[in-house]
């Protein structure tokens, strides 16, 4: 295989199938020793992680796919920690998609004169540019058409697929006594259409049980247990 890029928490290989792998590494990112879904750096590795997030963005993964949204998922390999997925192009240099359900995170610390922490939002959508450097700036829906990056039709397909995915995610949460605050995704064109890609799981959202946030080395066992 031909590594074609390291990323904070997966490396990506190119397949002789022509088809991609992704390997999932133990790091998670965060600031100062302290994870954060949010953070573009690396804060810290926890032992089993990487192996973990690859079983539940499997098992998302399937779900999602019996309800009939389209991924990106092929197969996976539990033993080396990797996921065989569809190659995809992703939106300009790549978009991320966040569903808030809770007032948290980047966006309590943009709103706060606004909201209180933790106050119920209604599958609050937005959107960033992925880059590091400039802090992952949010972009409008006019911002993303006028670059070119995002057609209107597109944009609305990527909404309204973030909607019935954090619902899905959540419903099946909820059913183990968890509740989803927030989620963050990434989406591409493969083969023409708009597909979820990427990983779900515990680096990429924020879960809540009795009201105390999960760390995500322990949101694996409350998950699956």
């Amino acid at each position: 295989m031909e590594l074609k890029y390291k990323g904070k928490t997966k490396d990506v290989y190119k397949m002789d199938n022509g088809n991609y792998c992704l390997r999932f590494k133990d790091d998670v990112t965060g600031e100062d020793g302290v994870f954060d879904p949010g953070s573009n750096q690396v804060a810290l590795s926890i032992e089993g992680v990487g192996r973990n997030n690859l079983l539940m963005s499997e098992y998302f993964f399937k779900k999602l796919e019996r309800a009939g949204i389209r991924t990106h998922f092929v197969r996976a390999d539990h033993e080396q920690a990797e996921m065989e997925v569809l190659g995809a192009t992703p939106f300009g240099k790549g978009v991320e998609v966040i569903c808030r359900l809770r007032a948290v995170g980047s966006f309590l610390r943009r709103y706060r004169d606004y909201v209180e922490e933790g106050e119920a939002l209604p599958s609050y959508v937005e959107m960033t540019l992925k880059n590091d450097e400039l802090g992952d700036p949010l972009i409008t829906e006019d911002g993303l058409r006028m670059l070119g990056i995002l057609t209107k039709e597109e944009y609305d397909t990527l909404k309204t697929m973030t909607e019935e995915i954090t619902d899905i995610i959540a419903e099946d949460l909820q059913e183990k006594g968890l509740e989803l605050y927030d989620i963050k995704y990434e989406f591409g064109r493969c083969e023409g259409e708009v597909t979820l890609i990427d990983e779900i799981a515990s680096g990429n959202m924020r879960v809540y049980k009795d009201g105390a946030y999960v760390q995500p080395d322990d949101l694996f066992d409350l998950f699956f247990e």
